[in-house]
């Protein structure tokens, strides 16, 4: 396989994951869905913009759970 889809596989896998871990939606507040949410999309863009590398995706991931972590503690 190339890499390019070695790593399309495991962003999809990540992302795979990352929803199963969200089968407690229900019991998590707003700033903690902020937060999950702001993760999964900045892991996505960061894959976008870096090609599907890793450094680009959990670098991504951090910033947008940051960024989703601020947002949700102002409600």
């Amino acid at each position: 396989m190339k890499a390019a889809t070695l790593s399309k596989l495991g962003v999809m896998g990540i992302l795979v994951l990352a929803l199963g871990g969200c089968s407690s939606w229900d019991n998590m507040s707003h700033r903690q869905k902020s937060t999950v949410t702001g993760a999964g999309l900045g892991g996505v863009a960061g894959a976008v913009i870096t090609g599907g590398g890793v450094l680009g995706t959990v670098g991504g991931a951090a910033i947008g759970g940051v960024i989703g972590d601020q947002v949700g503690k102002n409600k």
